[in-house]
């Protein structure tokens, strides 16, 4: 009787940045360093991943994710991009930090052109200490990446057995395991022990329908962001133009109001050409126009559901494409 073939498993590329996933802790202390293992060592570390996928591995970086910048960006979506591109690879899975994963996912949930699922994982516990969450993580990731019902979704955070999209996922402890939550839209799905959970699918553009793309760019448009508070000043928002900042974005309290003075040298940074985006400091909600504040008057754009920093992506790339200040509101309104 013939015997049954072996199914070939599918191929990951893994891109590794370092981050907590990969640190070590100090000799005698509670702190760490970013980075310190290779990311050769992190899979030998799970060897349940040769029943998963076929991996390839590629160090981009080794750094904490505070010290992300767009330099790394721009060369971690090339080269996910171009493995993407390989007929072979079934998915892509990052290694990132925490501290800045949300804006790296978001950023490459905009740039990268694949159907294919591109998937970040990180860890809040350095892989030498007690409970390390990173080795389930990274198993986790791996089997989402892997699995076909993942495509089309755009760019995925897998971390304590959830998947968030990262479009809508944001850190919000500085050191529980729990961390990441999706408090717009909600979960994209659970992964247990590598078994995946879908549910409804984003609705908005991302990835293979994206109009963005990195192509041969070497930088992107300088774009700041400014908190508010209470008696805020103008002078902040005034050194942030004369700096040369191209963009704005002022994290506002409540939904996105500022003060008189600080409404004044918006509106003085508009009528410079800088583009200036209101969101909130607040964490959750949607950031209308036109309510206390007249964004049609003071030329004004609004974030809408994008916190911060993810505006700031955004921003960023639509500064590649336009200075129109009512195309660039259409793209706070369509990704």
């Amino acid at each position: 009787m013939p015997s049954t073939p072996t199914p070939t498993l599918p191929c990951v590329r893994v891109l590794a940045t370092g981050g907590t996933i990969a640190g070590a802790q100090t000799s005698g202390s509670r702190g760490y360093q970013a980075a310190a293992f290779s990311i050769d060592t992190l899979v030998a570390a799970v060897p349940q991943l040769a029943a998963l996928a076929r991996l390839e591995v590629e160090q981009i970086a080794a750094i904490g994710s505070q010290d992300m910048d767009e330099a790394v960006w721009l060369k971690l979506a090339t080269r996910a991009q171009a493995a993407l591109a390989e007929p072979g690879i079934a998915g892509v899975v990052v290694t990132h930090g925490t501290d800045t994963m949300e804006e790296t996912g978001y950023f490459l949930n905009l740039v990268v052109r694949s159907e294919k699922p591109v998937v970040l994982v990180g860890a809040m516990r350095p892989a030498t200490e007690i409970s390390a969450d990173g080795p389930m993580n990274l198993y986790n990731a791996v089997a989402v990446a892997a699995h076909p019902a993942a495509r089309g979704r755009g760019v995925l955070i897998v971390a304590n057995d959830e998947i968030h999209f990262a479009r809508e996922v944001a850190k919000t402890n500085t050191t529980q395991v729990g961390t990441f939550k999706s408090t717009h839209r909600g979960l994209a799905g659970l992964v247990n022990a590598g078994r995946l959970h879908l549910y409804a699918p984003p609705v908005r553009r991302h990835t293979a329908a994206s109009e963005f793309s990195v192509g041969e760019a070497n930088a992107l448009p300088r774009v700041s962001i400014l908190y508010a508070y209470a008696g805020m000043g103008r002078e902040l928002i005034d050194a942030a133009v004369q700096s040369g900042a191209r963009g704005l974005v002022v994290a506002g309290v409540g939904d996105g109001n500022l003060n008189a003075p600080a409404l004044a040298a918006c509106a003085d940074a508009v009528r410079h050409g800088v583009i200036v985006v209101r969101s909130s400091r607040t964490g959750g909600g949607v950031v209308e126009r036109n309510i206390e504040v007249d964004d049609d008057r003071l030329g004004l754009l609004v974030a809408e559901e994008l916190n911060p920093q993810k505006a700031r992506v955004l921003l960023m790339l639509g500064l590649t494409r336009t200075a129109d200040p009512r195309v660039l509101q259409e793209m706070f309104f369509t990704y």
